[in-house]
Protein backbone atom coordinates (compact mmCIF):
# COMPACT_ATOMS: atom_id res chain seq x y z
CA UNK A 1 0.00 0.00 0.00
CA UNK A 2 1.24 3.42 -0.77
CA UNK A 3 -0.27 6.64 0.24
CA UNK A 4 0.35 9.95 -0.25
CA UNK A 5 -0.77 13.16 2.23
CA UNK A 6 -0.81 16.29 0.42
CA UNK A 7 -0.94 19.60 2.66
CA UNK A 8 0.60 23.07 3.50
CA UNK A 9 2.92 23.09 6.01
CA UNK A 10 1.41 23.30 9.97
CA UNK A 11 -1.87 20.73 8.32
CA UNK A 12 -0.90 17.92 10.61
CA UNK A 13 -0.20 15.53 7.85
CA UNK A 14 2.96 14.49 10.06
CA UNK A 15 0.61 13.99 13.01
CA UNK A 16 -1.67 11.36 10.46
CA UNK A 17 1.19 10.31 9.27
CA UNK A 18 2.31 8.96 12.29
CA UNK A 19 -1.19 7.29 13.33
CA UNK A 20 -1.40 5.67 10.02
CA UNK A 21 1.78 4.44 10.36
CA UNK A 22 0.90 2.49 13.00
CA UNK A 23 -2.51 1.30 12.24
CA UNK A 24 -1.61 -0.14 8.66
CA UNK A 25 2.15 -0.58 9.53
CA UNK A 26 3.25 1.59 7.16
CA UNK A 27 6.68 3.15 6.97
CA UNK A 28 6.54 6.98 7.01
CA UNK A 29 8.88 8.79 4.57
CA UNK A 30 9.34 12.36 4.82
CA UNK A 31 11.61 14.73 2.78
CA UNK A 32 11.95 17.22 5.55
CA UNK A 33 12.53 14.71 8.19
CA UNK A 34 15.46 13.32 6.02
CA UNK A 35 16.43 16.76 4.86
CA UNK A 36 17.02 17.88 8.72
CA UNK A 37 18.91 15.04 9.55
CA UNK A 38 21.62 15.30 6.33
CA UNK A 39 21.53 18.95 7.57
CA UNK A 40 22.07 17.57 11.55
CA UNK A 41 25.13 15.62 9.92
CA UNK A 42 26.50 18.24 8.13
CA UNK A 43 26.85 16.44 4.95
CA UNK A 44 26.59 18.30 1.48
CA UNK A 45 23.35 18.03 0.74
CA UNK A 46 22.46 18.94 3.76
CA UNK A 47 24.58 22.29 3.86
CA UNK A 48 22.99 22.72 0.22
CA UNK A 49 19.04 21.80 1.29
CA UNK A 50 19.40 24.49 4.36
CA UNK A 51 20.14 27.44 2.57
CA UNK A 52 16.93 26.94 0.86
CA UNK A 53 15.06 25.95 3.92
CA UNK A 54 16.19 28.64 6.07
CA UNK A 55 14.47 31.40 3.21
CA UNK A 56 11.58 29.28 3.25
CA UNK A 57 11.89 27.91 -0.15
CA UNK A 58 11.56 24.40 -1.54
CA UNK A 59 15.04 21.90 -2.45
CA UNK A 60 15.20 21.93 -5.53
CA UNK A 61 13.74 18.56 -7.50
CA UNK A 62 16.10 16.46 -8.76
CA UNK A 63 17.68 16.55 -4.97
CA UNK A 64 14.48 16.06 -3.33
CA UNK A 65 13.47 13.27 -6.56
CA UNK A 66 16.77 11.09 -6.66
CA UNK A 67 16.55 11.16 -2.33
CA UNK A 68 12.86 10.08 -2.03
CA UNK A 69 13.32 7.22 -4.78
CA UNK A 70 16.23 5.71 -3.02
CA UNK A 71 14.10 5.24 0.16
CA UNK A 72 11.25 4.18 -1.36
CA UNK A 73 12.49 1.51 -3.91
CA UNK A 74 12.78 -1.18 -1.61
CA UNK A 75 10.06 -0.52 0.11
CA UNK A 76 6.63 -2.15 0.23
CA UNK A 77 4.17 -0.13 2.37
CA UNK A 78 4.85 3.43 2.43
CA UNK A 79 2.66 6.64 3.12
CA UNK A 80 4.01 9.46 1.75
CA UNK A 81 4.44 12.78 3.56
CA UNK A 82 5.65 16.16 1.47
CA UNK A 83 6.03 14.35 -1.34
CA UNK A 84 5.48 14.71 -4.46
CA UNK A 85 4.87 18.76 -4.23
CA UNK A 86 4.43 19.19 -7.94
CA UNK A 87 4.28 18.09 -11.40
CA UNK A 88 7.85 17.27 -12.09
CA UNK A 89 8.02 15.34 -9.06
CA UNK A 90 4.71 13.81 -9.15
CA UNK A 91 5.22 12.36 -12.69
CA UNK A 92 8.83 10.79 -11.73
CA UNK A 93 7.32 9.06 -8.94
CA UNK A 94 4.52 7.60 -11.28
CA UNK A 95 7.10 6.38 -13.67
CA UNK A 96 9.16 4.83 -11.38
CA UNK A 97 6.28 3.17 -9.46
CA UNK A 98 5.12 1.63 -12.83
CA UNK A 99 8.18 0.14 -13.86
CA UNK A 100 7.82 -1.51 -10.47
CA UNK A 101 4.21 -2.26 -11.38
CA UNK A 102 2.85 -0.85 -8.51
CA UNK A 103 0.93 2.80 -8.04
CA UNK A 104 -0.38 5.50 -5.28
CA UNK A 105 -3.82 3.84 -3.43
CA UNK A 106 -4.98 7.08 -1.98
CA UNK A 107 -3.94 10.53 -2.15
CA UNK A 108 -5.30 12.80 0.55
CA UNK A 109 -5.41 16.94 0.77
CA UNK A 110 -5.18 18.16 4.35
CA UNK A 111 -6.44 21.41 3.98
CA UNK A 112 -6.30 24.72 6.79
CA UNK A 113 -6.03 28.34 6.76
CA UNK A 114 -3.30 30.29 6.08
CA UNK A 115 -4.19 31.59 9.94
CA UNK A 116 -4.37 28.34 11.22
CA UNK A 117 -1.31 27.35 9.36
CA UNK A 118 0.83 30.54 11.57
CA UNK A 119 -1.00 29.90 14.58
CA UNK A 120 0.39 26.12 14.64
CA UNK A 121 4.03 26.86 13.18
CA UNK A 122 4.65 30.02 14.81
CA UNK A 123 4.44 28.21 18.49
CA UNK A 124 6.54 24.79 17.67
CA UNK A 125 9.70 24.55 19.12
CA UNK A 126 11.72 21.80 18.63
CA UNK A 127 14.96 20.43 20.37
CA UNK A 128 18.18 20.18 18.75
CA UNK A 129 19.42 17.78 20.40
CA UNK A 130 17.11 15.01 20.06
CA UNK A 131 14.55 16.38 17.34
CA UNK A 132 11.22 16.24 19.69
CA UNK A 133 8.64 18.58 18.74
CA UNK A 134 6.88 20.99 21.23
CA UNK A 135 3.97 23.54 20.53
CA UNK A 136 3.55 26.73 22.68
CA UNK A 137 0.15 26.35 22.77
CA UNK A 138 -1.19 22.54 22.13
CA UNK A 139 1.75 20.39 23.69
CA UNK A 140 4.16 22.56 25.59
CA UNK A 141 6.44 21.20 27.64
CA UNK A 142 6.32 20.86 31.33
CA UNK A 143 9.56 23.22 31.97
CA UNK A 144 9.20 26.38 29.75
CA UNK A 145 11.60 25.92 26.93
CA UNK A 146 13.26 23.09 28.08
CA UNK A 147 13.13 19.50 26.50
CA UNK A 148 11.32 17.00 28.52
CA UNK A 149 13.31 14.11 27.17
CA UNK A 150 16.96 15.25 28.10
CA UNK A 151 16.80 19.09 29.58
CA UNK A 152 18.10 20.93 26.36
CA UNK A 153 16.67 24.47 25.75
CA UNK A 154 14.16 24.64 23.00
CA UNK A 155 14.66 26.42 19.72
CA UNK A 156 12.28 27.99 16.86
CA UNK A 157 13.05 26.75 13.45
CA UNK A 158 13.89 29.54 11.01
CA UNK A 159 11.50 28.28 8.62
CA UNK A 160 9.08 28.71 11.64
CA UNK A 161 9.12 32.61 12.20
CA UNK A 162 5.98 34.41 10.24
CA UNK A 163 7.35 35.74 7.49
CA UNK A 164 9.08 32.63 6.07
CA UNK A 165 5.73 30.75 7.01
CA UNK A 166 3.36 33.06 5.03
CA UNK A 167 5.84 32.93 2.17
CA UNK A 168 6.36 28.83 2.20
CA UNK A 169 2.08 28.66 2.82
CA UNK A 170 2.17 30.62 -0.23
CA UNK A 171 5.05 29.13 -2.36
CA UNK A 172 3.03 25.76 -1.76
CA UNK A 173 -0.62 26.86 -3.10
CA UNK A 174 1.71 27.91 -5.91
CA UNK A 175 3.13 24.63 -6.34
CA UNK A 176 0.55 22.68 -6.11
CA UNK A 177 -2.47 23.89 -7.62
CA UNK A 178 -1.56 21.73 -10.81
CA UNK A 179 -1.03 18.39 -8.38
CA UNK A 180 -4.10 18.79 -7.12
CA UNK A 181 -5.79 18.87 -10.66
CA UNK A 182 -2.95 16.06 -11.65
CA UNK A 183 -3.91 13.73 -9.30
CA UNK A 184 -8.23 14.85 -9.60
CA UNK A 185 -8.09 13.81 -13.34
CA UNK A 186 -6.20 10.36 -12.52
CA UNK A 187 -9.41 9.69 -9.87
CA UNK A 188 -7.05 9.59 -6.86
CA UNK A 189 -7.73 12.48 -4.91
CA UNK A 190 -9.92 13.77 -1.70
CA UNK A 191 -10.06 16.79 0.25
CA UNK A 192 -9.95 16.03 4.14
CA UNK A 193 -10.73 18.81 6.40
CA UNK A 194 -8.08 19.90 8.77
CA UNK A 195 -9.07 22.40 11.47
CA UNK A 196 -10.79 19.41 13.43
CA UNK A 197 -9.70 17.40 16.25
CA UNK A 198 -6.71 14.96 14.63
CA UNK A 199 -8.36 11.75 15.92
CA UNK A 200 -11.24 12.68 13.99
CA UNK A 201 -9.24 13.29 11.12
CA UNK A 202 -7.43 9.92 11.80
CA UNK A 203 -10.67 8.26 12.16
CA UNK A 204 -12.23 9.32 8.66
CA UNK A 205 -8.54 9.03 7.12
CA UNK A 206 -8.57 5.17 8.31
CA UNK A 207 -11.82 4.96 7.36
CA UNK A 208 -11.49 5.54 3.51
CA UNK A 209 -8.55 3.53 3.60
CA UNK A 210 -10.72 0.51 5.18
CA UNK A 211 -12.90 0.83 2.19
CA UNK A 212 -15.59 1.88 4.59
CA UNK A 213 -15.92 5.23 2.90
Amino acid sequence: MIILLIGSPGAGKGTQAKLLEERFNLEHLAPGDILRDEIQKNTPLGIKAKVSMDKGHLVPDNMIVDIMLNYIKNKTNVILDGFPRNICQAKSLDEFLAKQGRSLDHVFRITVSEDETIRRLSGRRVCPKCGSSYNLEFNPPVIEGICDKDGEKLVQREDDHEFTIRNRFEVFNEQTKPLIKYYSDHGKFITIDGERDHMVIFEELSNIVNGKK
